[in-house]
């Protein structure tokens, strides 16, 4: 019994320890890229002020980012190919590696125990150990006669697999990881030209994948590989009416609320509705320019959206309900992303041109509070850590 007490002391002393060390939770942690510099921002949602900064993280022109299952650590992917594992509480890069001349993103695995990168040079993903970024499995995108293609669109599914799309082959794979260092493949080849970026849905079912090349999506049902990617959302696309593309919007910012996804409308100064039920448009809204990113907040009763040039200062907010646009103001100059607070209570956005992040409450759209951040561009939340996809 005494022993048990002193144990619960000792346990006690170093809890306290950790407290008076500036020891906190991470749940209302994120970063905010600074694409200019190489460096994120550490920020604090509940604070909503930058707690810290981390530099030395290279190219951060084209940057994406993932987290640990608990939070703890962010893998931010450069463009350079770099892969950085920065300790969010400690506010320092635990580990760094530059794996590739250029990469365009990656995802965790289900138990978070690998990180996949997707290259551009040379062609392929590559997989890596996320406690000690060691190199476990490389996967060359080779087709045709050998070339390699650049990798787009690559997702985190359900059973340590990984999907992603072959931009210049015109395929999809997907790589099931169970036993890292020998990934198994499935390829499906024809599935439209130039697939440039892909999502997959929120319960891990469905990968989609859309294409540069051709309207219309390729969808794959992971549930039923067996079944092979079919075509879906043929309207999809720029049309025959080939309209100027400012920046292609980006699928992972699609919108789900219910049933419902929101789309942004390649080219056209719409948001599309979809009927995921179905898979078909089941409407269309008018915004004030070619919308980038279209998020919904987490209750799903209202979709924010971002444009590109030359509307890049503009944000405009639909009501799920009424499927209205009832709320348009200028946010900052160049607003890049946003991101909503994990109850959404609030989203950042960021105005690169300002030097700031902007935080708006979304029940009065009245801006909270101003960060200072130099050239600020993607905004990601620790939240994430629990969503497929993301």
């Amino acid at each position: 019994m005494r022993a048990r007490i002193i144990g619960l002391l000792a346990g006690t002393i170093l809890l306290a320890g950790c407290a008076g060390a500036g020891w906190r939770g991470t749940g209302d942690l994120g970063v905010v890229i600074e694409r200019a510099n190489g460096s994120v921002q550490l920020v604090s949602t509940t604070e909503r002020a930058a707690i810290g900064r981390v530099a030395g993280l290279g190219d951060l022109s084209h940057a994406s980012v993932v987290y640990s299952r608990d939070g703890r650590y962010a893998y931010v992917f450069g463009r350079d190919g770099g892969l950085t594992k920065v300790d969010m509480l400690r506010g320092r890069i635990a580990q760094r590696v530059v794996q590739s001349g250029n990469a365009i993103g990656g995802a965790i695995s289900q138990d978070g125990r690998l990180i996949a990168v997707a290259n551009y040079v040379p062609g392929g993903v590559r997989v890596f150990d996320a406690e000690t970024l060691e190199l476990l499995a490389d996967i060359p995108a080779a087709y045709g006669d050998g070339k390699l293609s650049k990798v787009v669109g690559i997702e985190d599914a359900p059973g340590n697999r990984f999907a992603f799309s072959l931009f210049d082959a015109g395929e999809i794979w997907v790589a099931d990881l169970s036993d890292p260092r020998r990934p198994a493949l499935q390829k499906f080849k024809g599935i439209g030209k130039e697939p440039y970026d892909a999502l997959v849905t929120p319960d891990g079912r469905y990968y989609l994948a859309g294409l540069f090349g051709e309207d219309g999506m390729a969808m794959l049902d992971l549930w039923h590989t067996d079944r092979g990617v079919k075509r879906v959302l043929d309207s999809y696309g720029r049309g025959t009416q080939k309209l100027p593309v400012y920046k292609m919007p980006h699928l992972e910012g699609w919108a789900m609320a219910g049933r419902y996804a929101y789309v942004p409308a390649v080219g056209r100064h719409e948001v599309l509705v979809i009927d995921t039920d179905t898979w078909r448009e089941a409407g269309r809204i008018a915004v004030a320019g070619q919308p980038v990113f279209v998020i919904a907040r987490p209750d799903g009763r209202q979709v924010w959206v971002n444009f590109a040039v030359p509307d890049y200062n503009t944000v405009q907010v639909i009501d799920t309900e009424t499927r209205q646009v009832v709320q348009t103001f200028a946010a900052g100059r160049a607003i890049l992303h946003m991101e909503f607070t994990p109850r959404g209570e609030a989203v950042w956005l960021s105005a690169r041109d300002d030097d700031r992040v902007v935080v708006y409450d979304t029940a009065s759209f009245a801006r909270v509070s101003e960060i200072f951040a130099d050239k600020p561009s993607g905004i990601f939340f620790t939240a994430r850590a629990f969503r497929t996809g993301f």
